[in-house]
C-alpha cells in the first residue's frame, strides 16, 4: 500500500494500488527526445547553429517554470510575509567591485597548448579522474552506471571522457576519491599541481595543457552612449537587494529580523557551457535576502522545522576524502553547531519541504557544506542542496550566512549608513573599542585611500577591531577594504584602545541569511525525477508532476467526432479556465488512448472524458494519470473536485470520495 501524505503535499498518484515506476531502467535518451519533441526547451537560435550555454523554453517549458516560480513566491514571500522586489538587470561597475565581484567572480580554465581549445580547470580534472575510475570499474569486472552522453560533440570532449578498461592500483583508487571529495575545495595553483601529477591532457587531442588562469564570468557593457559609465549584466540579484536596503528597512519601520526576496534573470560567461540547463549564461534565480541581529539569530518559526529531517554531507567529512552523509533533524544538526544558526537552520529545513513540495525525490537530495576553501572569507557558514541526476550531484539551492559584509562594504564605500537602530528601554554602559588614527602619517602613509581605510576599521564590529588590535600589539595588521584589497596597517598609524560609553540606542549592521535558487537547475532535475516508462510498454514516457506544478492540470477529450460531444468539450474546458485550471482540449481523430500517452508525457495529472452519456445524463469520467484509474460524476461535481485537486486541498483518495469509481461502462438510454 502506498501511504497518503497531508493534501496540501500530496502527489495525486498516491493512491492505493502501487505503480511499478521502475520495471524499466531511466532511460535519459527517451527523456531527452521526449522533452525536444514537446518543447520543453531547445537550444536558443536553433536555426541559426545555436550557442552554447542559451536557451528558449517552449509552452509547456515556460508554464513549468512559472508554476515553480508560483509555488515559490506562495512558499517564501506569501507564508513569510517577505518583501519583494524587482531591481534592474544592467548594474554599475562600481556596485560590483564593491562587491568583490569584478575582482573575484572567476573560475580557473586551462587551454590546449596546441588547438588553444579551452576547458573549466576543475571540471576537466573532475572528468577525467573519473574516467580513470570508471575503466579501474570495467578491468575488475564491476558494473558501473551508464555515462551520460549528449548530441553535441563539443560538450562530450569537456565533460564526457572515455574510458579505458585499465586496472588501478587501490592506493591510487583512494587517491583518486579522495581528490574528487575535495574538487570544489582545489585552488588555480592547485589544480595545475593535479594536472601535472596526474598527466591531465586534453581528452580528444592528448596534448598537454596550459597552467590554469582566472576568467572572469561577467558579461561586461557600457551605459549610455559615451561609453564612460561601465557596466555589467548582474551576475546575481543580491546586490539589487543591499543597495536598497534603507528603503527596505524603512518600509519596515526601522525593524529586523525581515526578509527582502527577488525573482530575475542572472547572467554568467561560463567557459564550457554543457549539460543542458544546468550549466547556463542566461538563466533565472530566486534569492531571498533575510536581515537578522549578529547577536540574535534564532527564528520565530524554528519549531516548525526542528523535525525536518536532513541529509547532511559536513566539511569534515569531505576534508577526510569521504562523501558518507548523514541523516539529522534541523533541531539537531542546530543543537551539535553542525549548522550555525538557528535562521540558518529554518531556511534548510524550508528549503527541504518545498523541494519536496514541488516533486524533487527525498533519497536524491542532500545538504553539503562548503569547505574552507569554498566558502566566502566573510561567510558564517554555507549549506548547498544538491540533487542528484544523470549527471551527478548539481548544487541547485545555497544557502549561506553572508555576516554583515555586504550592507558594510556598501556603507564604506557610498558613506550611507546600512544600519540599523534599536531605541534601548533603560540606557546602558558598554565597553567599545575606540579607533584613534595619526592623521598625518596615516595620509602620508596610504594617501588617497586613506579615507577608504578609515571608514573601513570605523565601520567594523567589536570583534573584528579586537582581532586588529590583538595583531597590532605584534607590530601590524591587515585590513581588507571595498576594493577588494587588504592594506597594512601598524600600531604607530592606529590606536585601538577601550572605553566605556553609555547608549541610549543601540545600532548595528545586520547580518545576512541568504537562500538562492537556481530554477533551470531545480526544474531540470525535476524532469528527470519525475519521468518514467509504462511497466506495459517502455516506449510510453510519464512525467509524474505534482499537480502544483504541472503544465496543464486537465485534459478534455471526446471519444468521437460527433459536432456536439465537440462542443461540449470546449465549454467544459471554458468552465475550468474560467475558475483557473489550465485545461487542454485534444479533439482530434487520435484514439483515447493516444491522447492520454500524449498527454502523460506533458504531465498532465487529470483527464476528463466526454461520450454521449455526457448529453444525456450530464456526467463525464475523471482519469489520474500514473494510476490511470477513473472516477465518474456530474460535470459540475467533476470541474469542482478537479479545482480542489489542483489546489491541494485534496488527493486522489478524497477524490474518490466525492466521485464514484467507474466500471468502464457508462448505460446510454435509447
Amino acid at each position: 500500500m502506498v501511504t497518503q501524505s497531508a493534501a496540501s503535499t500530496s502527489h495525486p498518484s498516491e493512491l492505493a494500488q502501487p505503480i511499478n515506476k521502475t520495471a524499466h531502467e531511466f532511460d535519459k535518451t527517451a527523456l531527452d527526445a521526449l522533452l525536444a519533441r514537446r518543447f520543453f526547451f531547445a537550444p536558443a537560435f536553433e536555426i541559426y547553429g545555436g550557442v552554447a550555454g542559451l536557451y528558449d523554453y517552449g509552452p509547456t517549458g515556460s508554464a513549468l517554470q512559472a508554476n515553480v516560480l508560483d509555488a515559490w513566491r506562495k512558499h517564501y514571500i506569501i507564508e513569510e510575509d517577505m518583501l519583494e522586489l524587482d531591481t534592474t538587470i544592467m548594474t554599475l561597475s562600481e556596485v560590483l567591485k564593491t562587491s568583490g565581484h569584478v575582482d573575484k567572480f572567476a573560475d580557473w580554465m586551462v587551454k590546449d597548448v596546441q588547438t588553444g581549445e579551452i576547458f573549466r580547470a576543475d571540471h576537466l580534472v573532475e572528468a577525467v579522474i573519473e574516467a580513470r575510475l570508471k575503466g579501474d570499474k570495467e578491468a575488475r569486472g564491476v558494473k558501473d552506471e551508464p555515462v551520460v552522453e549528449e548530441d553535441d560533440k563539443k560538450k562530450k570532449k569537456k565533460k564526457n571522457v572515455k574510458s579505458v578498461a585499465i586496472k588501478l592500483d587501490d592506493e591510487v583508487v583512494a587517491e583518486y576519491e579522495s581528490l574528487l571529495a575535495q574538487i570544489d575545495n582545489y585552488t588555480g595553483p592547485e589544480l595545475g599541481e593535479l594536472v601535472r601529477k596526474h598527466n591531465i591532457r586534453n581528452p580528444t587531442t592528448g596534448n598537454e595543457l596550459s597552467e590554469p588562469v582566472e576568467f572572469n564570468l561577467m558579461f561586461e557593457s557600457n551605459i549610455g552612449p559615451t561609453g564612460q559609465i561601465k557596466g555589467y549584466l548582474r551576475p546575481e540579484t543580491a546586490q539589487g537587494h543591499f543597495v536598497n536596503f534603507a528603503r527596505l528597512l524603512e518600509f519596515n519601520n526601522g525593524k529586523v529580523p525581515f526578509a527582502s526576496a527577488q525573482i530575475g534573470r542572472s547572467f554568467r560567461n561560463e567557459i564550457a557551457p554543457r549539460q543542458g540547463l544546468l550549466r547556463v549564461r542566461e538563466f533565472t534565480m530566486a534569492e531571498i535576502e533575510h536581515y537578522v541581529d549578529p547577536l540574535d539569530k534564532r527564528h520565530a518559526r524554528f519549531n516548525e522545522v526542528k523535525d525536518v529531517v536532513l541529509t547532511l554531507l559536513p566539511k569534515d567529512i569531505q576534508s577526510e576524502g569521504k562523501t558518507d552523509t548523514t541523516q539529522m533533524t534541523v533541531g539537531d544538526a542546530v543543537a551539535k553547531k553542525i549548522v550555525d544558526n538557528e535562521t540558518l537552520g529554518y531556511f534548510l529545513g524550508r528549503t527541504q519541504l518545498f523541494l519536496q513540495k514541488i516533486g524533487i525525490d527525498p533519497k536524491r537530495m542532500r545538504c553539503r557544506q562548503h569547505m574552507a576553501n569554498e566558502m566566502a572569507h566573510y561567510a558564517a557558514d554555507c549549506w548547498d542542496f544538491e540533487i542528484q541526476s544523470s549527471y551527478g550531484w548539481i548544487e541547485c539551492v545555497g544557502c549561506a550566512d553572508r555576516s554583515a559584509y555586504d550592507l558594510t562594504v556598501h556603507s564604506v564605500r557610498t558613506k550611507q549608513p546600512l544600519r540599523v537602530q534599536q531605541k534601548l528601554d533603560q540606557p546602558r554602559k558598554v565597553e567599545k573599542l575606540d579607533v584613534q588614527f595619526d592623521a598625518k602619517k596615516f595620509g602620508m602613509t596610504f594617501k588617497k585611500d586613506a579615507t577608504m581605510i578609515k571608514d573601513t576599521l570605523l565601520g567594523l564590529e567589536k570583534d573584528k577591531l579586537q582581532c586588529i588590535k590583538d595583531e597590532l600589539v605584534n607590530g601590524k595588521s591587515s585590513v581588507k577594504c571595498a576594493d577588494g584589497k587588504s592594506y597594512d596597517i601598524t600600531s604607530d598609524l592606529v590606536k585601538i584602545e577601550p572605553i566605556t560609553v553609555t547608549e541610549h540606542m543601540r545600532e548595528f549592521t545586520p547580518n545576512v541569511i541568504e537562500p538562492s535558487f537556481g530554477i533551470g537547475r531545480i526544474l531540470y532535475s525535476l524532469l528527470e525525477h519525475s519521468y518514467w516508462a509504462r511497466e506495459q510498454d517502455k516506449a510510453r514516457g510519464v512525467l509524474s508532476l505534482p499537480s502544483v506544478v504541472a503544465p496543464i492540470k486537465c485534459l478534455i477529450v471526446t471519444i468521437s467526432q460527433d459536432a456536439e460531444l465537440r462542443a461540449k468539450i470546449h465549454e467544459i474546458s471554458r468552465k475550468m479556465r474560467r475558475i483557473g485550471i489550465a485545461s487542454r482540449v485534444d479533439d482530434s481523430s487520435a484514439s483515447i488512448g493516444k491522447k492520454y500517452a500524449r498527454n502523460d508525457e506533458l504531465g498532465t495529472p487529470f483527464g476528463c472524458t466526454v461520450d454521449f452519456a455526457t448529453i444525456q445524463k450530464g456526467t463525464i469520467t475523471l482519469r489520474e494519470r500514473d494510476s490511470t484509474n477513473q472516477l465518474i460524476g456530474q460535470v459540475d461535481d467533476v470541474i469542482a473536485v478537479v479545482d480542489q485537486l489542483v489546489k491541494g486541498t485534496i488527493d486522489w483518495k478524497g477524490a474518490s470520495e466525492k466521485l464514484e469509481p467507474y466500471s468502464g461502462v457508462q448505460d446510454v438510454e435509447e
